[in-house]
């Protein structure tokens, strides 16, 4: 087996030792939440763990003996390789200190030395729950469901041990070019994301691949890489059916497969796609199920597919203060500087930190409030400590107002004057995002918290307000016509406060003279000095060129997917949209969760932009916008949804006079011909109707 005792290096001894009776022991711990101040996965979360072997009482059990042979299970839509990072990332303050934490470390896990070298140079040293639990599992060759929230660090608890077994069997064998690791992933987002974690984990491993592959992108790039040859392949199921079936994509020499956020995979309706590819995957594999949730469609596919495999369970409770007000803004990225110094000049606030990714991120967002008048700093791990110090010492006693961190820079920050926490980027993780928040609301004070949201980035806000059980306030950009109402209160509160606080003999007697001298009023000396104060910098916002009314019109236009409203007639559409027809319907048992994951994800659309969906017995209407972005139907030509053929195509309506309406092989209305109809023909053809009929 691929995972089988090999070598006699220390770190397979360790390995090895484990034996099938402590697999098969039933374990029950309570883990407390760690400290963040000492690089913990975060202050606010309480975890409890339970392993259990999945025999006559483990939760997969169904009656049933599960099956020897593996298969499949299904994606997940959420943004989570990226969660592991933060889930198991230790402060850089404190790399450098031995932790007095109890607990494995990394170290302790019988990962490969490059693997672990990996880690050291990103910070990590404490594996997370999940991954303290899993990984030794994987090592030792068993299958696995793990059932964890998004936020735990799901992505290394399998990445970490699949890049382990294949350093050490490429010092054996060889470094080999046959992709040997496959991971399912529902979205585009999360593949991508999944991809970077293994090339970050995988830094010192020799001639290492990883391929991202997904729909709604060329396949030029990626069948050039599956040629160069891929190692590790992270796929949406719908685009790794595509490459299999153009015999690009090469699983005869797989050793393990993951199916990351099953649940998510199987709501979006990927089922039989991914069981598609697990069938046509070797039986000797590994395999390795994560999932949110347990529902009876996961139970049965571990059944099924896995080889009596190991349950990890990770609970996690995450809490944010009751005391800090939680709103979010939808805004496109290149907006989300004006958004933030609108809300600044806007609402009064005291001290505040804002949240960026990257260490590059945080000068040039401080670089760009300093330019707009605002007193910001940039922290981050590249900054010396010593000066790390006096900048948070400024912001504590007020001669900054502003602080652009990253989240490793700002573990352990406690600021008592921090009113206002911006979320710049969204973070990774859910669990990064209490932390965050952390920072505000302290020592008894109320605080506020701003996530800055792009359309992708909404299912991430989803995930949030789950983890967190708590709503999340949508917000306004603040308009032209605000700013300004903001800047003349303010400009008059500065004349008051002036007038009331300062001498002014001197400046009176040179104004007065001065009046005398020129002929002119008090008021006109009062409004040049204004003007001189302003240093050509104009002091009202233009209130007919405004992006705040285009950033709230592009945000009310994103309606909940799942408020669609009743049910209209065939011929109606919403306005500003077009009706579709596409070949599945009620007889292909399809939903409609399925056809927003297909469009969304292959088409490159956001799923608030989908209409009404009307799903008939074998055909479904949905509604779409007028200006469909190019290359959407193109990138749907080959989509399948419940295995069948979408062929998507403007919908005329019934049509009238008992006739037949047959349409050329083009595509002036919007739609195409799939390569189904011109090769196998449609599912009009096996209704036995007419051959290439169109409706």
């Amino acid at each position: 087996m691929w995972l089988e005792c090999v070598g006699e290096s220390e770190r397979r001894r360790k390995a090895c030792a484990r034996t099938p009776q402590q697999n098969e022991e039933k374990v029950t711990e309570n883990i407390p939440a760690e400290n963040a101040e000492q690089g913990a996965t975060l202050g606010n979360t309480e975890e409890t763990l339970s392993v259990e072997k999945t025999v006559e009482e483990s939760s997969l059990e169904t009656g049933e003996k599960p099956a020897n042979n593996k298969a499949e299970a299904a994606e997940s839509m959420t943004a989570e390789s990226r969660e592991d990072n933060a889930a198991t990332k230790k402060n850089t303050e404190d790399n450098t200190h031995e932790s007095h934490e109890e607990g494995p470390r990394f170290t302790d896990l019988g990962l490969d030395p490059r693997v672990l070298s990996a880690l050291e140079e990103v910070g990590y040293e404490k594996p997370s729950p999940i991954q303290e639990q899993t990984i030794p599992l994987l090592l030792d060759g068993n299958d696995v469901v793990g059932l964890a929230q998004t936020g735990t660090g799901k992505t290394a608890a399998f990445a970490l041990p699949a890049l382990s077994r294949m350093a050490e069997l490429a010092d054996i064998n060889g470094v080999s070019r046959d992709t040997q690791v496959l991971v399912l992933a529902p979205t585009r987002e999360l593949a991508l994301q999944v991809a970077e974690a293994f090339s970050s984990y995988a830094t010192h491993m020799e001639d290492f691949t990883v391929l991202p592959i997904y729909g709604g992108s060329p396949y030029g790039p990626q069948l050039a890489g599956l040629r160069r040859g891929a190692q590790v392949v992270v796929g949406t199921p719908g685009r790794v059916i595509d490459h299999l079936e153009k015999g690009s994509l090469d699983l005869s020499n797989l050793q393990y497969l993951v199916l990351d956020e099953a649940d998510e995979m199987l709501r979006m309706g990927f089922a039989e796609d991914v069981e598609t590819i697990l069938e046509g995957t070797p039986d000797a594999k590994q395999v390795a199920l994560f999932s949110a949730t347990m529902p009876n469609s996961i139970r049965k596919i571990a059944q099924q597919y896995l080889n009596d495999p190991t349950e990890v369970r990770v609970k996690t409770k995450t809490t944010t203060g009751a005391n800090i007000r939680q709103r979010y803004m939808q805004v496109m990225h290149s907006h989300k500087l004006d958004a933030m110094t609108r809300v600044l000049e806007v609402e009064n606030y005291d001290g505040i930190i804002v949240f960026v990714r990257t260490k590059k991120e945080t000068e040039e967002v401080a670089d760009k409030l300093k330019a707009r008048g605002f007193q910001a700093a940039a922290i981050n791990g590249d900054i010396p400590q010593q000066l790390r110090e006096r900048t948070v010492d400024a912001l504590r006693d007020g001669r900054i107002d502003i602080l652009v961190a990253t989240d490793v820079a700002a573990r352990g920050l406690d600021v008592e004057r921090i009113s206002l926490v911006v979320n710049y980027d969204i973070p990774h993780d859910t669990e990064s995002y209490v932390h965050r928040i952390g920072r505000t609301g302290r020592a008894g004070r109320d605080g506020e918290a701003i996530l800055f949201v792009t359309p992708r980035e909404k299912y991430m806000l989803r995930q949030i307000e789950k983890a967190t059980r708590q709503k999340v306030e949508p917000m306004h950009m603040p308009t032209a016509q605000d700013v300004n109402s903001s800047r003349k209160q303010r400009f008059a509160e500065q004349i008051t406060e002036t007038i009331e606080t300062e001498d002014l003999n001197f400046f009176r007697k040179i104004i007065e003279d001065y009046e005398n001298e020129h002929d002119t009023t008090a008021e006109d000396i009062a409004a040049a000095l204004a003007v001189i104060a302003q240093q050509g910098r104009a002091f009202f916002l233009d209130e007919n060129d405004d992006i705040a009314r285009k950033s709230r019109a592009f945000a009310d236009d994103t309606k909940d997917r799942g408020k669609r409203g009743p049910k209209k007639g065939r011929n109606h559409s919403d306005e500003g949209m077009v009706n579709y027809k596409l070949n599945v319907g009620r007889a292909s048992r399809v939903k409609a969760s399925a056809i927003v994951g297909a469009l969304a994800n292959e088409g490159g659309i956001k799923g608030s932009q989908i209409g009404s969906i009307d799903i008939r017995q074998h055909f479904t209407i949905v509604g779409l916008p007028e200006d469909l972005p190019k290359g959407f139907f193109d990138r749907l030509r080959d989509t399948k949804i419940a295995g069948e053929f979408i062929n998507i195509r403007k919908d005329r309506g019934p049509q009238g006079g008992g006739g037949r309406s047959f349409r050329r092989n083009d595509r002036r209305d919007g739609g195409f011909r799939s390569r189904r109809d011109d090769h196998r023909g449609g599912r009009d053809d096996r209704r036995g109707k007419s051959h290439g009929k169109r409706y």
